[in-house]
C-alpha cells in the first residue's frame, strides 16, 4: 500500500493528551466529532488543515506516551491521518494504533520538514520524501500487523474472517 500526503511536523514525547486532550475523553463517544479536537493542544488547526486532503503525522520520539487511551488513534484516522511517522512510538501506542488500523511507520524522521510532499511505501519498507528527493527505508511491519491493517484494524479483520486468520 502506498499512500502520497503531506507531511504536518510534531517534536518529541508526544502524549497522548496531546493528541486528544483528556477533557474529551467523556463528552462522545463520536470520533468524527472528537477528531476536530486531534492535536489541537499542539496546533489548534490540525483538524482543518488535515481533513480535507489527508495526511502524515511527522514526530520524533516517544509517540503516543502517556495514558492507555484507544481513542487517540481513532481520532488521528477520524481526522483522515493517513500514517504517523516517527523515530519511536510508546508501545501501548504501538498495539492501539494497529488495532485501530492506523499505520505507523518507525524511521529516520530528522530530515522531513513541515509541509514535505511524502509517498509512503508500507509494504516496500520506504519513505519517498518528494520535496527534497530524499528516500529513507524502515523495516516493513511483520506480516500479521500488515494483514490487520488492510483489514482496518484487530475487529474489522476478527469480524471479516469470523475470528482470527492470522
Amino acid at each position: 500500500m502506498t499512500t502520497t500526503a503531506q507531511a504536518f511536523k510534531f517534536g518529541d514525547d508526544i502524549n497522548t493528551d496531546y493528541i486528544i486532550s483528556g477533557k474529551y475523553k467523556f463528552k462522545s463517544n463520536d470520533m468524527k466529532e472528537m477528531a476536530h479536537h486531534a492535536m489541537e493542544e499542539l496546533d489548534p488547526n490540525y483538524y482543518e488543515r488535515v481533513s480535507a486532503q489527508g495526511g502524515f503525522l511527522v514526530a520524533g520520539t516517544n509517540f503516543g506516551c502517556g495514558s492507555s487511551r484507544e481513542q487517540a488513534p481513532l481520532v488521528l484516522i477520524h481526522s483522515n491521518t493517513k500514517a504517523v511517522l516517527a523515530q519511536s512510538f510508546a508501545r501501548i501506542f504501538y498495539r492501539n494504533a494497529i488495532n485501530t488500523g492506523l499505520p505507523l511507520v518507525e524511521c529516520d524522521t530528522s530530515r522531513i520538514n513541515e509541509g514535505d510532499a511524502l509517498e509512503v511505501d508500507l509494504e516496500g519498507g520506504i519513505v519517498n520524501n518528494k520535496t527534497t528527493g530524499e528516500q529513507i527505508t524502515f523495516a516493513p511491519l511483520p506480516p500479521v500487523m500488515a494483514t490487520l491493517l488492510a483489514d482496518g484494524g484487530l475487529a474489522a479483520h476478527f469480524n471479516k474472517n469470523g475470528g482470527f486468520a492470522l
